[in-house]
């Protein structure tokens, strides 16, 4: 029942989050809220496992989650929920796209998912601020100190993100075994 579950769950994320991955953290804050299949911080760490593995943001949060909560068939049944609403509408959308790639009304649907993908993605901004940065009940100075060291390292030498994904992942190990 649970695999059943979480087909439709992500289903309704990948229908409803258009605009990327960042776009499905609200609906994934949604669903922990709503479900209890995993806490509020774990979207944080959904978020930087995700970034940090290759493949889309999103769908890589819904593989996590989903073998979080249901192991390996979860994990491909979370995956299938998410990726299926794109797959059927760009199926249906091919079909019609040469008498609708001029059409207004379409021009004028884009138009209005702008201003609402916009929004999702500041409030995924807000949570993961208010969730990693400022969550006074588990504060951590250490926390917010290397964050402040990260973005000074970013802003001052402009490397490539993956190096400091991969210093941020060491920092992360090895304060884990300390």
């Amino acid at each position: 029942m649970i695999i059943l579950k979480l087909f439709f769950e992500f289903f309704k994320i990948g229908l409803f989050a258009v605009g990327g991955g960042m776009a499905a953290i609200p609906f994934l804050r949604h669903l922990s809220l709503s479900t209890d299949w995993y806490p509020i911080a774990f979207i944080t760490d959904m978020i930087a496992i995700s970034e940090s593995t290759p493949g889309p943001i999103g769908i890589n949060m819904a593989t996590y989650a989903g073998f979080t909560i249901a192991g390996l068939p979860g994990g491909i049944v979370a995956t299938l929920g998410m990726i299926m609403p794109s797959i059927i509408i760009v199926t249906i959308v091919a079909s019609y796209l040469a008498r609708v790639r001029e059409s207004q009304l379409m021009a004028h649907v884009f138009m209005g998912l702008r201003p609402a993908v916009t929004a999702l993605i500041a409030i995924a901004a807000y949570d993961i601020i208010r969730t990693a940065v400022l969550n006074f009940e588990a504060f951590n100075g250490l926390k917010v100190i290397y964050f402040l060291l990260v973005f000074y390292l970013i802003r001052r030498y402009k490397k490539h993100p993956i190096a400091y994904v991969a210093l941020s992942a060491g920092v992360g190990v090895l304060l884990n075994f300390a």
